[in-house]
């Protein structure tokens, strides 16, 4: 049976006699066309999956928003709803709002996605080429050929800009004639998001220098990002178009070219610089350490476990923790301040927002207070989503790396260790939901003065934990049954993400919306809940953990 270390085997340049030698700096990058073929070869669904999508999204986007907003007044009335606090910090510093047209709503509204979807691509891709192939032992068998200490990165490296060119080129190529837009300005846009997304997949190399483990190097890539995102945000709220602040972040490196208004190049070249000065270090800092280690080194552990380690749960708790403690962090401080706008004139405020144009009236509805309180709720159970389903797929790594094999020699049974990780989850993303979401939204407001109903917020959280435990056994299935094609999971879950943000924008067909378990949530507490819907929910929930226990029993580890 071929594995990945014979095809490289088969690939790799032939030894060379003794006595040839050749300089340092090209012996570090021996074989890095070989490593990179066989990454394009070994990751072409993920990059095929990756950036089709970015790429029909771009050009599905222009046609609806065409469509949806025909008119310039209609236009003109989406810039209106944008020009405020709210608009900048979740959109960008907002070129071309006087006259407002397709081109720049794209710009103002989607970079910014496209950005953190394109740079969450390449974190991955490099985590799982560098940081994962050396925790797994593999590098170490590759670097016995005539492969270079550099090599890996850089072919991974090579690999994601092949893919990030092809979605700035395709990408580019239908939004012009798609929506009919500017080739400079298109162009100028995209190239911008294909560099901001390749300074993560620098920083990526960075981070994997530091960490022994790819979800460390991937976590603290998305800190970066996120902290990125957020710099930008602040920024462009102290000032109009951006403040010094803005500039510290990548993401307003590509906003600050100002395509479809006053397009310059120039920015882009701070996106260049940060990536060449990125892989500088994360070279060095390579060069600095012994294979399979890591610079940040772990604190070490008891030479024997605690008997209360001794259960499929409690590990698979111990091994979660971390994640579980850095996600709700992150969860109360984005709602948290959220919560302290509940104030007590929080009222008026909303209802001013809510009156500038009939979009945002449709939005605020009636009750502008809980229209924000669903707003906020989802923005929380979106973020449980993608830790929900990067819970589950941990599962597949322990199968990979033969842990989880290890552990079936034990007295458990199949079905025990996979409910293991499945509660782990579970569990995870109620807590994420209520200490997470619902708790600092009403701390928040009740330490602002506001009146906002706990029981209303918890109600949210148990709605939203069941369209989550949907997507849990719907990823729990897709692993049991075809777990090559666990990646899967997380296409079900961006369409649960651009059903929520764009489904009515986009006009996306109800039977596409139907996919999303959100959308039989809907969106309490601003509309009553169906209890239908949950009963549905809970059934379909129910069906796949079902599906997921029988699969799982019936298949070879590592044989799917």
């Amino acid at each position: 049976m071929s594995t990945p270390t014979a095809d490289i085997a088969r690939q790799a340049p032939p030894t060379r006699p003794a006595t040839t030698r050749t300089p340092a700096s090209s012996a570090t990058l021996a074989g890095t066309g070989y490593l990179l073929r066989f990454m394009l070869r070994r990751n072409r669904v993920r990059l095929a999956v990756w950036t089709g999508s970015l790429v029909a999204f771009c050009g599905y986007y222009v046609v609806a928003i065409a469509a949806v907003y025909p008119t310039a007044a209609d236009r003109q009335n989406r810039a209106d709803s944008i020009a405020n606090a709210g608009g900048t910090l979740l959109a960008g510093p907002g070129y071309g709002l006087e006259d407002y047209t397709i081109g720049r709503m794209f710009a103002n509204e989607m970079a910014l996605w496209l950005m953190a979807l394109l740079a969450t691509m390449n974190i991955l891709l490099i985590a799982r080429n560098t940081r994962a192939e050396e925790a797994s032992g593999r590098t170490e068998l590759v670097r016995a050929l005539p492969i270079g200490r550099h090599a890996g990165t850089v072919a991974a490296f090579l690999m994601v800009m092949i893919a990030d060119a092809a979605f700035a080129l395709f990408g580019s190529a239908l939004m012009i004639s798609a929506g009919q837009l500017a080739a400079a300005d298109t162009f100028t846009l995209l190239t911008g998001v294909m560099l901001t997304a390749l300074v993560f997949a620098a920083v990526t190399t960075v981070t994997s220098q530091l960490t022994v483990h790819s979800r460390g190097a991937s976590g603290l890539a998305f800190a970066a990002l996120a902290a990125a995102v957020l710099i930008r945000g602040i920024g462009d709220i102290q000032r109009e178009h951006g403040s010094w602040l803005s500039w510290l972040s990548p993401i307003a490196w590509t906003q600050q070219t100002r395509p479809y208004a006053d397009v310059r190049l120039w920015p882009l070249g701070l996106s260049v610089l940060a990536i060449v000065v990125a892989l500088v270090v994360g070279a060095v800092l390579a060069s600095r350490r012994d294979l399979g280690g890591a610079l940040l080194h772990g604190r070490p552990g008891p030479a024997a476990a605690a008997p209360s380690l001794a259960s499929p749960f409690a590990l698979v708790v111990r091994q979660q923790r971390g994640a579980l403690l850095w996600w709700l962090v992150g969860c109360v401080a984005m709602f948290g301040p959220a919560g302290l706008f509940l104030g007590a004139d929080s009222g008026d405020a909303l209802q001013r927002i809510a009156e500038q144009n009939e979009l945002t009236e449709t939005i605020f509805g009636d009750d502008p207070i809980l229209a924000f309180l669903a707003i906020m709720m989802l923005h929380n159970a979106l973020a449980v989503a993608v830790f929900s389903t990067a819970s589950v797929l941990r599962v597949q790594t322990e199968e990979d790396e033969g842990r989880l094999g290890l552990g079936l020699s034990r007295p458990t049974s199949r079905t025990t260790a996979l409910l293991a990780h499945l509660g782990v989850a579970g569990i995870g993303a109620l807590v994420l939901l209520v200490a997470g979401g619902a708790l600092p939204l009403w701390v928040g407001a009740s330490l602002s003065g506001g009146d906002t109903s706990l029981l209303i917020l918890l109600k949210s959280a148990g709605a939203f934990a069941l369209g989550i435990a949907v997507l849990i056994t719907f990823t729990a299935a897709l692993y049991a049954w075809v777990p090559r094609a666990s990646a899967l999971a997380w296409v079900f879950c961006g369409i649960i993400v651009v059903e929520r943000f764009f489904g009515s924008v986009l006009q996306l067909p109800t039977a596409v919306k139907a996919l999303s378990p959100f959308w039989w949530v809907g969106s309490y507490p601003n509309a009553p809940l169906d209890p239908a819907h949950l009963v549905g929910l809970g059934v379909a929930a129910a069906a796949l953990l079902a599906l997921a226990v029988a699969g799982f029993r019936r298949r070879d580890l590592s044989a799917g």
